[in-house]
């Protein structure tokens, strides 16, 4: 099982797989099991966002155990949270926001 974080530029919290652009999350997603997710929204100019991320995810099934949004886009964090809310299955925790610390220490050190 791996924790999946999907940023174009920020730097990758310890513990988490990287996925730079939306195909490389949809990848990770599709071969992997993921416990925590955190998906970005703007991923450059002609790229997928994250919401492009999030419909595939719902027309594919792919899912995680927790979903997180730390994008600084209000409507894409919006636009993200509302798929996700109204498709992802009661199972899988979603997240209006980004991860909070005490989450970010437990996949850092490996108690996750």
């Amino acid at each position: 099982m791996i924790h999946l974080y999907l940023d174009d530029w920020r730097p990758n919290p310890k513990g988490f797989a990287l996925a730079r652009n939306g195909e490389e999350c949809l990848l990770m997603l599709r071969e992997c099991e993921v416990d925590v997710l955190s998906l970005d929204f703007e991923l450059g100019h002609g790229q997928m966002n994250g919401g492009d991320v999030v419909t595939a995810m719902i027309a594919e099934n792919l899912q995680a155990k927790e979903i997180y949004l730390h994008t600084s886009s209000p409507s894409g964090r919006r636009k993200m949270y509302e798929l996700l809310y109204e498709h992802m299955p009661k199972s899988v925790k979603v997240h209006n926001g980004p991860m909070p610390e005490s989450v970010l220490r437990e996949v850092a050190q490996g108690s996750r």
